[in-house]
Formats: C-alpha cells, structure tokens, sequence
C-alpha cells in the first residue's frame, strides 16, 4: 500500500526533536510538509507586526532547510477545515501528522480534522513536544485537577520519570527514501507571503531585534550554553540596564514558536550541569523557567476561559474599572512616567520586554495605579509581544494582577524607584524616550519635579513636549491596596478562610509617617517626597507572560526571559522577582464557579477624588522599596511579619529623630537651629535612605535564597 503523508506544521516549526514528523517520514512513500494560513485572518487577528515577521522568517528558515533535503515547505492559503477535505483528495493522503496542542482552543481544532481525517479514510498521529511533560499525566497525579500553586505542581513533577529524550533531526537519507516531486509552480502556488500580502505597511520598519527560525534558535542555544558559570554556580543575577536590552543569547520566541526545542533546551542545561557539578543530578530549580511554562499550560489545558475572568473558576472576579482612554495613554506609552512609557516604547519597536519590566507596566496597569482589568493588558501583550503564548500570557497576567494564583496585593511596583533602582543612569529611558535625553539623571524618572529651567535647558517642558503623570501614584496605589484588602476579605467571608492574617494594615504597609513634608501637597514642582512617602509603592515580584521561575519560587533568568511569558513576577513572564506559593484554597475550583466579589466604593473616594481624575498630580515617590514574592505560605507569613517588623522599627527610628529635633531646635537661637536643623536632616535623609537600603538588600538576600538560578 503506497503511504502519502502529509505533516502539518503549527508551532513545532523545527526539523529538530519533532516527533510527529519523524512519524510521517516512517516508511512513507512521498511526504509533504505543510503550513497553513489564512492571509484573511492575519489582518483581523490581534497580532503585530514584529509578531507576523518573526513567524514568516520562520517559515523562511524552515523551507530553507527543507530545500537542503529537496523537499519544499506547502504554504497552503485558507482554514484548516476548509483546507484538508481538497487535499485528501488532490494528494492522495493516506497520513496526516502533527505536534499535539495542549491548550483548549488547539484541542477543539484538532479533533474536527481529526474526525474528518477518518471520514475521508486518512490515518492521523499526534505526539506530543511542545511541553517537556504528559500535562493529562499531571492532572491525573493530582487527583484529576491541575496543580494551582507552584509548589505542588513541582512535587508532583519530582515524582515523574526523567522526560523523553530528544530525538535527533531529519536526515538526507530518511528524505531520500521518500523524496515528493516538487512542482515548477510551486511558488506560485505554496509560496511564504509577505508582510505586505498580509496587509502591513513596511515602510520605514526597522530591521528585526530578533530574528525568527530554527537555524538562529540552535545558534542561540550554543552561545547560551557557553555562559557555563551561571550554569554551574546557578547564581541569581542581578537585573542591570544592560539585562533591560534584548540579549543575543534569548531564548524565548524560539520556544513559543517551537523552533527550538523545550526538550533539547532541557537536556543540554542537564548535560552541562551534570558535567561541570561531576555527575550530581541538578535541582529542579535548575530548569525553573521550563517548568513555570509547563505549571501554567497545565493550570490552562482545560479551562476554555483561562484567557478571561467571567466563567473562569481560578479566578477572582474583580470590579475592574472601565477606562480606555487611561489603558490608550498605557499602551502607547504616554502615562508620563518614563519608566513605565520606555518600557511599553521598547515593547511595541522589538516585540520583547525584560521579565521585571512586564512586571513593572503589568502592575502599573492593574492593581498598582490604573485599576484597569488584565485582560485589556493580555490583549496587547498578545498583539506585541514575541513569545507571547495563550496559556502563560494568561496566567502571567492573571499571577500579578493577584487575580489567581498570587495574593500579595499589597506588594506593588513603583514606576519611580523601581526603574532607578535598576539603571540609575537612565540610560534605557533616554534610548526610547529621546525627548528626555537631555534631562540630568536626578530628574530622568519623574521630570515633572525638574525645576522650570532645567526642563526648557532640555528642550522638553511637562505638559508640552512631554505628558504629565498621568496619576498620583502614592494616593492611587493606597487606594487600590484598599480595593484589593476589600476584594480578599470578603472572598475570604465568603470560602470561610483566614487569608489576610498576615497582610498587613494598609496604615501599617502604605502610609507614611507624618512629617511636615507630608502634610503639604506636593505636585509637579514639588521637590521628591522621602523614603518613606512610598510605602504603598513597595515593589513585589509576580510570574512573567513569556519567563519562567525557577524554584520552588523562582524567577526567570534573562536568558531564558519570556519562557512563561509575560508578565507578572519573576516566575513567569516569572512570563514579566521570584514567586511566592499562594494559598491552594484561593484558587480551589471546589465551588464549580467563578469566584465572584463585589467590593463597595473605598471610604471617601467619589468620581472627582478619584486619582485619575487629578488636573495636577502629585509628584509619585522615587524611593520605593522592592520586595519579592515570598516561596510558601508559611514562608509568606513568616517573611512578611519579618518585613513588617523592620518597617515598624523604621518608622519609630525616624519618629524619634523628628521628635529629639524638635526638642533641640526649641533651645536654638532662629539662625542657629535653622542651620543645625538642615544638617540633621541631610544627616536624617541619608540614615532613613541606608534604612532603606538596608531593608531592600534584606529582601533581595531572601529572594536570591528561595530563587537559586533565574
């Protein structure tokens, strides 16, 4: 019997580890490689440009390589349901193969052709590699529910044999035995469309960051194999302006789009631990970023609504706000917050964001300052960001917004501190913000506090050549900690749990201690309120849609960023800190429905108060302190009174040195106390700043010991 297969290339756009195609090249008669796509629906998707290049260099790479064998990638034009009944016929099928699709939408596709493929008298085989693991093995370990915190989807995993090996690439003598003749048309016919045929405009489109296919993914792989000290020592890095710039060495397109494999990733990171540890078996932690994507296509292989809040049973139902003209000015860039507005620049010119930097604006957007749903950020991710992957894009976003899976709402981003913290020369902003290039480094972050002169020395006023914050970020954070306090005490009335035994008071966690400066409003011309001004803008880490984390409650290692996608602590997206281990019941799908909350107005907010709604905003702290996400819930409980404890002992330190200044500036003669007062206050400043500093470092040493390898 004369065997014809067919094999149809989704997201395994690789000739390497591909089981489905080895499967349609065994004892084949003639083979055929397809991809197909619906030029109609590229120009009505959610999907950008740099997305769509990417994928066509891909498909490039891989009919480049395809010729190497005399064989030729068939880009067929149309839907897959419409496709297949004419090439049953046209080709004479008798095998269809492809890569299995684990998330919910994949799976409902692939069983109509699956059921059609059988009508038409055609075998189908489907394997699995695009997760390392069986995710349905996962679920099934877990008493039929996937896993829903980290910790345990991790215990469950150490329990499962070694994942399969990768299987070698396609060779010339596996094509020769079933060579297909290739017509003299066949670009006419199957040829790769342009951005221009999809309905792009190229004009002026600057050349690819990162360039999509197989043959620059394993080029990748070999250069981030060479960096064997991280590897060996699985060292937390430190994040630096040069982490905030795409790396030659990335690795996370090529794994959304499959042009590299997650298993061969997976191997070679073992092998080479292995090696340099002397044949010690390396931790799990070791493969975090890995393991993160797969938590989260597990947590979504069968939830049709992971991508949204109604109907999705792991998720908090939050009365988000409706505001497209604040979620526009957040899209685009223009919030006024340098920080936040070079971040989203970078995002929409490369397709590709830092971990921590998705962090930052996913924060911002949501819970942090703007109150605005986190599915309107998933939406743009999905439109702008390369790896970009519906499973951990969804849970990135869901894990930061405190929606599911992380509860530490009080733990936020400050689009200040957070940024100078990470590159105190602003460096990164001037590159996508060049209007700002000329600002001193004092005021790079918030411009708005620049005296008048320098800003016209500058060349770029506030409110003129450069937005305004577009909120107070200390009065709109403390209000929505608030909205999430609300939010979780009543799910806890309501599920009957104790889940903010540990959180502390917003007093306790957000307001700073009075002082004179506190007590005046502050605005654009203000000068930079003091460290403790900002406590509602302390900054945590959540998991990121495109990165992965890495123990127990890791966080991506730049290299790897994106893995999980996008967003949201440094877990995932790390895939945008490492990730604490939320509390199981939050996300327990016991009830059969969503969980839904409504929260009443927050004392003494009406439309006019609200912080959006300011003409002039204050001027947002620059002095936040960072505080990841902890590993445990008791871990969280414990380093969370630890954290509270030192912050109380601050304020008291610097209660008593305002009350002993007061004390000794009422003896003083005017000028005297005048003079020694600004010395003790330069000498106050700087001791609540090394406080400060000091608190920060605690955190990090806490993180980097329950992180291990990002």
């Amino acid at each position: 019997m004369v065997v014809n297969s067919v094999h149809w290339f989704r997201k395994g756009l690789r000739l390497h580890d591909n089981p489905a195609l080895q499967e349609a090249l065994n004892g084949a008669d003639t083979v055929r490689c397809v991809y197909i796509l619906d030029p109609w629906f590229a120009g009505a998707a959610n999907v950008g440009i740099n997305r769509w290049r990417f994928l066509l260099e891909a498909l490039e790479d891989l009919d480049s390589s395809l010729r190497k064998f005399n064989s030729r990638l068939f880009v067929v034009r149309g839907q897959p349901a419409d496709v297949f009944p004419r090439l049953f016929k046209e080709w004479k099928m008798t095998r269809l193969t492809f890569e299995y699709d684990p998330e919910p939408y994949g799976k409902e596709r692939d069983g109509a052709i699956i059921k059609m493929a059988q009508e038409f008298g055609v075998e189908t085989i489907v394997k699995n590699s695009h997760t390392i693991y069986n995710l349905d093995r996962i679920i099934e370990m877990n008493n039929n529910s996937p896993p829903l915190t980290f910790k345990r989807f991790q215990t469950i995993v150490s329990r499962l044999e070694l994942p399969r090996r990768p299987l070698p690439p396609i060779t010339q003598q596996q094509m020769d035995k079933c060579r297909t003749k290739i017509a003299d048309n066949h670009n006419q016919l199957y040829s790769i469309p342009s951005l221009e045929e999809l309905g792009f405009r190229t004009e002026g489109l600057p050349p690819a960051v990162w360039k999509g296919g197989e043959s620059e993914a394993l080029d990748r792989l070999n250069k981030h194999l060479d960096k064997k000290v991280w590897v060996a020592n699985i060292e937390h890095p430190r994040v630096s302006m040069c982490s905030l710039y795409a790396s030659p060495t990335g690795l996370s397109p090529y794994l959304r789009f499959g042009c590299l494999s997650c298993r061969v990733l997976y191997y070679n990171l073992r092998e080479l631990y292995m090696k340099l540890r002397k044949r010690c078996s390396p931790p799990l932690s070791l493969f975090g970023q890995l393991l993160w994507r797969e938590f989260f296509y597990t947590a979504a292989t069968n939830n049709p609504n992971f991508d949204r809040m109604e109907g999705n049973p792991i998720c908090v139902q939050i009365p988000w706000d409706q505001n497209p003209e604040a979620l526009a000015k957040w899209a685009e860039g223009r919030t006024g917050f340098p920080w936040i507005d070079a971040i989203m620049t970078q995002l929409r010119q490369e397709g590709w964001i830092h971990h921590l930097a998705r962090h930052a604006v996913a924060c911002f957007l949501t819970r942090g300052d703007l109150w605005i749903s986190w599915e309107s950020g998933m939406k743009v991710f999905e439109e702008l960001l390369l790896d970009a992957d519906w499973s951990v894009n969804a849970g990135s976003w869901m894990w930061l917004s405190c929606s599911a899976f992380f509860q530490q709402f009080f733990h936020c981003y400050c689009p200040v501190g957070f940024g100078r913290r990470t590159d105190s020369s602003g460096d990164y902003i001037r590159r996508y913000i060049p209007i700002l290039k000329d600002y001193p480094n004092r005021y790079i972050y918030e411009p708005w506090n620049a005296p008048e002169s320098i800003q016209k020395a500058a060349n770029c006023v506030v409110g003129v050549h450069y937005p305004k914050p577009m909120i107070n970020h200390a009065e709109g954070s403390r209000l929505n900690i608030e909205r999430m306090k609300q939010v979780y005490q009543q799910l806890s009335h309501y599920r009957g749990l104790s889940l903010l035994a540990s959180v502390p008071t917003i007093q306790e966690e957000a307001e700073p201690p009075m002082t004179d400066e506190s007590q005046t409003s502050s605005g654009p011309d203000s000068p930079p309120r003091g460290p403790a001004d900002s406590k509602a803008a302390g900054c945590s880490t959540a998991p990121d849609s495109s990165t992965v984390c890495t123990s127990t409650t890791a966080a991506p290692h730049p290299e790897l960023e994106g893995l999980a996608s996008c967003c949201l602590s440094q877990t995932p997206f790390n895939p945008i800190g490492s990730h604490s281990q939320p509390s199981a019941a939050i996300t327990s799908t016991s009830t059969g429905h969503p969980l839904d909350i409504s929260i009443p107005p927050s004392p003494g907010s009406t439309p006019a108060q609200s912080p959006l709604s300011r003409s002039k905003p204050s001027s947002p702290s620059s002095s936040c302190p960072t505080m990841s996400p902890l590993p445990s819930p008791a871990a969280a409980q414990a380093q969370t009174s630890s954290l509270a404890s030192r912050r109380k002992s601050l304020t008291r330190k610097i209660r008593r040195s305002q009350r002993q200044r007061g004390r000794q500036s009422s003896t003083m003669s005017s000028r005297e106390g005048e003079r020694r007062a600004e010395e003790e206050e330069r000498e106050r400043a700087g001791g609540e700043e090394k406080m400060e500093e000091d608190v920060e470092q605690e955190d990090e040493r806490m993180e980097e010991e329950s992180a291990g390898y990002q």
